[in-house]
């Protein structure tokens, strides 16, 4: 790949986002990094990202033209661009619906409208688990299966890649990347923030939930941010390629008895029980449990008893990185770094934090597990 692109960045801020950009700008390329209240954008290991490719631009996704001038506008969409890359969504679970439909739907209808005004190439960042509550092999050519989606998060994802394949339909060409749970780097289990299934980890670790509903032949897959980013940089590499199609960037596809199994290695952590949903009752629990349960828990919920395997054939047959390492040793680096940082083994906070009431920012789950705030959003979902 020799040619230099002039790419646009979505959610250059988030966590995929900025490890997308600062790849881009590595490989020589010209890089516009749309970002809306953060102009500084950080690596994930923390590191300030510097360099005179890139370039910020303060915009807003859920506006038309994208809460820019017209004159901007314009400048981007009359052949200043080769490439759009859309990372940016709301990834934080519980939000009201209106906020998902806003960033994740609206959001990507107006990134779609500047691909075909300006006929660039799109690469549309989804999440594997638009697939919903199905079971068995999910397919990167399957999206609507009459699957039920768990949350407003998934609801909103699958409306927006509903979006970009209508929009293919009509003329622009795209390609689509769906993440699985995004968590540390491979090697290292470094990552910038914690949340989602990190919040629900540190809850079952330090004891404050003791009992899940779920089965211990679920799976959660969990994959590596700098995979993610290495696919979706080599996707909007090789557009001619992978126009059209759909990529997942997915990794360990671990049962909750591998997490049972891992966590029970670690003296300073509690190992949860799950129990099947049909004999699980709350109303069991302790007042303190069920409160951990009905205000972070139950986000995640779902995800406990699905038992999916994602394809990624055409990932393998595009990409020359190989599919990160599978199996518990990656989980081990997770929680590893996760005691080094601090984040897991300590004792838990005071038990006052249980009585935070939601704040409609998404921040809830963050906020009572740990008592750290607002959690914001992301470049990518998953629970991703």
């Amino acid at each position: 790949m020799t040619e230099n692109l002039r790419v646009l960045v979505t959610g250059a801020a988030g966590l995929v986002g900025a490890e997308v950009t600062a790849r881009l700008a590595t490989a020589g390329h010209e890089v516009t990094a749309l970002v809306h209240d953060n102009p500084v954008l950080v690596r994930n290991d923390g590191s300030p990202l510097e360099s005179s490719a890139v370039t910020c631009l303060s915009g807003d996704v859920t506006k038309p033209r994208l809460g820019l001038t017209e004159a901007a506008y314009q400048a981007l969409a009359a052949g200043g661009l080769d490439r759009i890359v859309h990372c940016a969504a709301i990834t934080d679970f519980g939000l009201p619906d209106e906020v998902y439909q806003a960033v994740n739907v609206d959001g990507t209808a107006h990134v779609v409208e500047l691909a075909r005004a300006g006929g660039i190439p799109l690469v549309h960042v989804s999440t594997a688990y638009v697939c919903g509550e199905r079971d068995g092999l999910i397919r990167e050519t399957e999206l609507d299966e009459g699957q039920r989606l768990a949350n407003a998060y998934e609801t909103s994802k699958f409306r927006a890649e509903t979006l970009v394949h209508k929009a293919q339909a009509d003329g622009v060409r795209a390609a689509i990347v769906r993440p699985s749970i995004v968590v540390g780097e491979e090697h290292t289990g470094v990552v910038r923030e914690y949340k989602n299934i990190y919040v629900v980890l540190k809850l079952a670790t330090e004891g404050r939930v003791r009992s899940l509903p779920g089965l211990y032949e679920a799976r959660l897959d969990l994959v590596p941010v700098d995979y993610v980013a290495d696919v979706i940089t080599e996707v909007t590499h090789r557009f001619e390629e992978a126009a059209g199609r759909t990529f997942h960037a997915v990794g360990a596809p671990l049962t909750l008895r591998d997490f049972s199994d891992v966590m029970a290695e670690y003296p300073p952590f509690q190992v949860p029980r799950f129990v099947p949903p049909t004999s699980f009752d709350a109303q069991r629990l302790s007042r303190r449990e069920r409160l951990y349960y009905e205000r972070v828990v139950t986000l995640y919920a779902s995800y406990f008893r699905r038992r999916m395997r994602f394809d990624d054939s055409h990932t393998a047959r595009l990409t020359t990185r190989g599919a990160p390492e599978r199996g518990q040793d990656f989980l081990r680096r997770i929680f590893d770094h996760c005691l080094e940082s601090g984040y897991l083994g300590l004792p838990p906070a005071d038990d006052t934090e249980v009585g935070a009431r939601p704040d409609g920012t998404g921040a809830q789950a963050t906020a009572v597990a740990n008592g750290t705030g607002p959690a914001g959003s992301d470049a990518i979902g998953a629970g991703r």
